[in-house]
C-alpha cells in the first residue's frame, strides 16, 4: 500500500474547497487498500483584509471579480450542482455574507494538534455553506468545535487569546511563497500539485498514477 501525505490548502468560505474536499475523500475511498493518505488542512485566506462583520456576498463577488449579479446566480447554481454530485449540500439562499476566517484557521490549527482537524473542517464548511452561519463569530466557532469532538471551553479560551496566530500566519506565508495563490490547492507528498475542485475521477486517476510510480 502506498502511503501519501496530502496538504489541502484551502479556506472555509471557498465553495470549490468544499467540492474538492468531498471529491478527494471519495477518490480515497475508491482507492482503499491501495493508498493510505495522511490529510493535513493548511490555511489560506481568500480575503485576509475582510472586517469582522464581513460583507454582503453578491456585493463582494461583483466587486472582487468584476462580474454581474446574474453571473453570481449562474455560478451559484453550478456550485450547487457540483456539490450535489459529491454529496455536499449548498444552500445559496442561506449564505448572504462572507466573513473573515483567520480565527477559524487558528481553531483548525489547534484541531490538527488534537487529531480532529478533518471533523472540524467539515463542520465549518457545513456551518457556512449549508446553514449560512457566521464563521467569524466566536460563539459559532465554539459550538462547531464541540460538534467536531473538541473541548468547547478550550476553544473559547483559544479564541479569546492570540494563540496560534503566529503559527497560522507563518503557514499562510509558507504556502504563498511556494506559489499557492488560489484554492483549493492539493499538494501530494510535497511535490505533486492538483488545483481546483476537480471531479472524483481526476483525483482518483492522479492518486492511482502516483501510487503506481511508487
Amino acid at each position: 500500500m502506498k502511503r501519501m501525505k496530502i496538504d489541502f490548502v484551502s479556506d472555509v468560505v471557498c465553495p470549490w474547497c468544499a467540492i474538492g474536499l468531498n471529491a478527494l475523500e471519495q477518490a480515497l475511498r475508491r482507492l482503499e487498500g491501495e493508498v493510505a493518505a495522511e490529510l493535513h488542512f493548511q490555511p489560506f485566506e481568500l480575503n485576509p483584509q475582510m472586517p469582522p462583520e464581513g460583507e454582503e456576498i453578491v456585493a463582494h463577488l461583483t466587486r472582487k471579480y468584476g462580474i454581474t449579479p446574474e453571473d453570481c446566480a449562474r455560478n451559484a447554481e453550478t456550485i450547487h450542482q457540483r456539490g450535489e454530485s459529491v454529496g455536499f449540500r449548498f444552500e445559496p439562499g442561506q449564505r448572504r455574507r462572507t466573513y473573515n476566517t483567520f480565527d477559524a484557521h487558528r481553531l483548525l490549527h489547534w484541531a490538527g494538534l488534537e487529531g480532529r482537524q478533518r471533523e472540524l473542517k467539515h463542520a465549518l464548511l457545513r456551518a457556512y455553506f449549508t446553514d449560512g452561519e457566521n464563521v467569524a463569530d466566536p460563539g459559532l466557532l465554539v459550538r462547531v468545535a464541540g460538534e467536531a469532538g473538541l473541548d468547547p471551553q478550550r476553544a473559547q479560551a483559544l479564541l479569546a487569546s492570540d494563540e496560534f496566530a503566529a503559527e497560522v500566519r507563518e503557514q499562510e506565508q509558507l504556502w504563498l511563497d511556494r506559489g499557492i495563490h488560489s484554492v483549493p490547492s492539493i499538494v501530494i507528498d510535497g511535490r505533486h500539485l492538483v488545483q481546483g475542485g476537480q471531479p472524483v475521477e481526476v483525483f482518483e486517476q492522479v492518486l492511482r498514477e502516483l501510487a503506481g510510480k511508487a
